[in-house]
């Protein structure tokens, strides 16, 4: 097949790619663009276009081709946009610096409340909060799993309602 017979069967068949770009990316400006691409690489690729074989099933596949690499391309890039009006301050090394004191003042605070629990809920949770699993919380109390449940869930609410400030 010679040059302006394979361009005029790439032409042909252009309208049937626009409905397979817009499914692909689902926005109209890059439906254009992909379309645009496969054409090009179609006219650009004549030579490894085997007559016979069907024009539109070769064009979906490299439309479908630049698709996914472009994705892929796009995954691997990582852009993050940041649209604040500080540009200065994107390349600006901020370090955080903690406050020993504040933070021992709020340790205190969440102590203090949870010694303030009832008993009947600061044993069981002081466990849950120390790292064991409720059926051994149960076990050692020999209590109910659901009492042991509750009574967590209930020291959690008070607590948080004591702490409310946070």
């Amino acid at each position: 097949m010679n040059t302006p017979e394979f361009d005029q069967l790439v032409i042909n068949n252009v309208d049937f790619l626009k409905p397979f770009a817009f499914t692909l990316t689902r926005d109209n400006e890059t439906a254009k663009d992909l379309t645009q691409e496969t054409i090009f690489k179609a006219l650009a690729n004549r030579e490894k276009y085997h007559v016979g074989t069907n024009i539109k099933a070769w064009m979906y596949t490299i439309m479908r081709n630049i698709f996914i690499n472009n994705y892929r391309r796009k995954s691997r890039q990582n852009v993050i946009f940041d649209n604040t009006p500080n540009d200065f301050l994107l390349d600006h090394n901020q370090s955080a610096v903690s406050n020993a004191a504040e933070t021992n003042l709020n340790l205190k605070e969440i102590q203090t409340a949870i010694h303030n629990l009832p008993d009947i809920f600061k044993h069981p949770f002081i466990l849950y909060f120390e790292g064991y699993k409720y059926n051994e919380i149960a076990e050692y109390l020999k209590e109910p799993l659901g009492t042991i449940k509750s009574r967590i869930h209930f020291a959690r609410k008070l607590l948080k309602e004591e702490l409310s400030r946070y």
